[in-house]
């Protein structure tokens, strides 16, 4: 247990919290248009056929840990010492830590057809999602059981539920126009986990009797994971071979208004990892006496461990990805376009609702979001991005205050630079078109998809065989 806690909020350090990089929603950048796949990133008469990252950088990850452990996290990421001294404890306070990462190592569009504004992508990602609740008293009790009162009984203070999970995603997508307003697209993937950690405490006491030398401990709950200790994590871990296979599908649409009001909706990441390499489900309702404690803080640590470790049975499962809801909004008014996003989650807790501020000039765009997590966190965005038709480079954070506390805490070294929840948020990334250019037909010989012998409108056959049914 100790070793899931530290490993996920570690990440704090430098990992991300629900945000998805929403100033970079409707700019037409390869992210925009692989995050959302009715969107379009390609200019007729101006941008060239293919599109690529080149495994240039292309990628975002945020991370928020809120609650009265801040310090102590603060202790453990900016100085690397593990120190629960100023942690309060005996309430059962609970603390709220959240992560997620979307890293894109290999990207490729293109145009495929003039007609319907065709175009398809494929992708590889590296994903990861985080959201664990947990007390003080959980990480309390590895510093130091001396802080724990001796003679009462303590309920409920170990209570603790949370989850990690991280995979690859290659995907394909392909979006089209309708007509002139209305476009529709999707993405289908297919998912090779990587590592996976579910644990829930539901009921749990303490007891420590001094004159027998010795403490009482309580669990009951489960505990899920495709390995018994990070110390078994290696670089293999990270090479997709899909002994934990799974699948996911994102669609969406969007619509211009005569009046220039831009809309769109996306449902996306909907889909599950069946893990069943390596994995076990641990059931656990037993108390434990734990002997010769003074002076003996990692045997006692250790006999914490074994609780889980002991009980483990080999079971397979399935766990969904954290699919989400969105919904955004935008309209340009000369060098400044507001948009409005919200996201939700389908399955887990969290959400976002953002106010993008976007101010352009020229190929330059600098972009002030101001963002409320519906896990009770208020942030703020910073971006700046330079496009043009064959070329983009963008770089941001989503929460401008925490990520300036954290790099300079880190740098001095100093757990006291910094306050409110502490986390860190950045993304950037590198995009190059090339090949031919996409021209008009009234400006080219030749252009792609212009007779269409290709089928046709995908979502008009889609939808017009439900329509016959």
């Amino acid at each position: 247990m100790k070793k899931l806690l530290l490993a996920l909020l570690a990440l704090a350090s430098f990992g991300v919290a629900n945000a998805q990089q929403y100033a970079l929603f409707g700019t037409k950048t390869m992210f925009d248009a692989f995050e959302n796949p009715s969107q379009k990133s390609f200019t007729l008469d101006s941008s060239r056929k293919f599109s690529s990252n080149f495994f240039l950088p292309y990628f975002g990850t945020n991370a928020i840990n809120k609650g009265s452990s801040k310090f102590a996290i603060r202790k453990l990421t900016q100085e690397g010492v593990f120190d629960t001294r100023s942690l309060p404890i005996g309430t059962g306070e609970v603390n709220h830590f959240f992560e997620n990462s979307n890293i894109y190592v290999a990207a490729f569009r293109l145009f495929k057809s003039y007609k319907y504004q065709k175009e398809m992508g494929f992708s590889w990602q590296i994903r990861s999602d985080a959201n664990i609740e947990y007390t003080n008293e959980t990480l309390a009790i590895f510093d130091s059981f001396e802080r724990f009162s001796p003679n009462q009984q303590y309920t409920g203070i170990f209570d603790t539920k949370g989850y990690e999970q991280t995979y690859h995603q290659f995907s394909f997508t392909y979006r089209e126009n309708w007509n002139k307003r209305l476009a529709f697209g999707l993405k289908a993937s297919v998912l090779s986990g990587i590592l996976y950690n579910k644990l829930d405490v539901s009921n749990s006491f303490l007891y420590i009797d001094p004159e027998a030398d010795a403490l009482l401990i309580g669990l009951k709950g489960t505990y899920s994971s495709n390995f018994s200790d990070f110390n078994e994590v290696d670089k293999k871990n990270f090479f997709p071979n899909f002994k934990n296979p799974g699948l996911s599908l994102s669609f969406g649409a969007n619509y211009t208004t005569k009046k220039g009001l831009f809309l769109m909706a996306n449902i996306k990441d909907l889909g599950f990892i069946w893990w069943r390499s390596n994995t076990q489900r641990t059931m656990i309702d037993q108390s434990k006496i734990i002997e010769n404690i003074e002076n003996n803080q990692s045997n006692t640590n250790q006999e914490i461990k074994d609780i889980f470790l002991l009980s483990e049975q080999s079971k397979k499962f399935l766990a969904p990805t954290n699919a989400k809801l969105d919904v955004y909004l935008s309209k340009r008014y000369g060098f400044y376009k507001p948009g409005l996003a919200v996201s939700k989650n389908l399955f887990y807790k969290g959400g976002d609702i953002a106010f993008v501020n976007t101010f352009i000039a020229n190929d330059f765009s600098g972009s002030i979001t101001p963002l409320y997590n519906l896990n009770g966190v208020f942030m703020l965005g910073l971006q700046a991005k330079y496009q043009t038709p064959n070329f983009e480079l963008f770089m941001g954070t989503d929460n401008l205050v925490a990520t300036s506390f954290q790099t300079l805490g880190m740098i001095k070294n100093d757990a006291t630079v910094g306050n409110g929840p502490n986390g860190a948020s950045f993304y950037m990334g590198v995009g190059i078109k090339f090949g031919s250019v996409v021209n008009h037909p009234q400006f080219a010989d030749v252009i792609p998809g212009i007779n269409d012998n290709e089928g046709g409108s995908f979502f008009k056959s889609l939808f017009s065989v439900f329509k016959r049914k």
